[in-house]
């Protein structure tokens, strides 16, 4: 396991925050108490916990051309057909899913091919798992081609919690399976979109892991 360069600034500021803290604790409290101790340690815990946030554990990633590869941690929340309005303009199958804070939060290539399509969209803050957040919340779409002419497009969408999307995808860019695509900061929702013809694999409220969890066969 080892922690994201997008954690970086956050973590130095948060240790540097927790270490001033604690110091002008025991400068000017003569005194101390279960109370101060308990303080103490709740800053510490909370200092912890966004160190988690930005952990990334070793996984021996999945590569099959014909399989479509979860791009996160979490839930499934939406598994439906539905016309994508924003590149793809036809019937699909969506996939959604919730990215809790206690889930890992890179997002990865659900398959192998070329970037075609990507877009950043100003939005709202909804609850992720609020049925218009796929349209009306901040987002970035990435729409992928493999070598077979198929089209997949991937969404991250930010959420009430979660203020900052990172895309690293380009157009024109050759991708491989498994690899990062990006990071949402603190937890929120990705939306994949997939050929109706697909053999669908996981169902609401199924657990998933990014790069190893199949979504669907081709």
């Amino acid at each position: 396991m080892y922690i994201h360069k997008e954690g970086y600034r956050i973590i130095a500021a948060t240790i540097a925050i927790v270490i001033v803290l604690i110091s002008l604790m025991h400068r000017f409290i003569d005194s101390w108490n279960w109370y101060w101790y308990f303080l103490s340690a709740g800053i510490i815990i909370l200092a912890l916990i966004i160190i988690r946030f930005f952990r990334i554990p070793a996984r021996e990633l999945v590569h099959n051309p014909n399989q479509i590869i979860s791009s996160a941690d979490g839930t499934i929340v939406v598994v439906e057909r539905i016309i994508e309005p924003e590149f793809l303009k036809t019937e699909c199958i969506q996939i959604s899913t919730f990215m809790s804070p206690n889930n890992v939060h890179v997002n990865r290539y659900p398959i192998s091919g070329k970037v075609i399509y990507t877009n950043y969209h100003n939005g709202k803050y909804l609850i992720a798992k609020h049925p218009k957040s796929s349209t009306l919340n901040e987002r970035t779409t990435i729409c992928i081609e493999t070598d077979k002419g198929t089209r997949i497009i991937v969404r991250q969408i930010a959420g009430a919690l979660a203020r900052r999307i990172v895309c690293y995808a380009k157009e024109g860019q050759e991708v491989r399976q498994g690899d990062e695509l990006g990071f949402i900061k603190f937890g929120s929702r990705v939306d994949v979109f997939i050929p109706l013809d697909a053999n669908v694999h996981v169902e609401i409220e199924d657990k998933v892991k990014g790069g190893l969890s199949v979504l669907a066969t081709l």
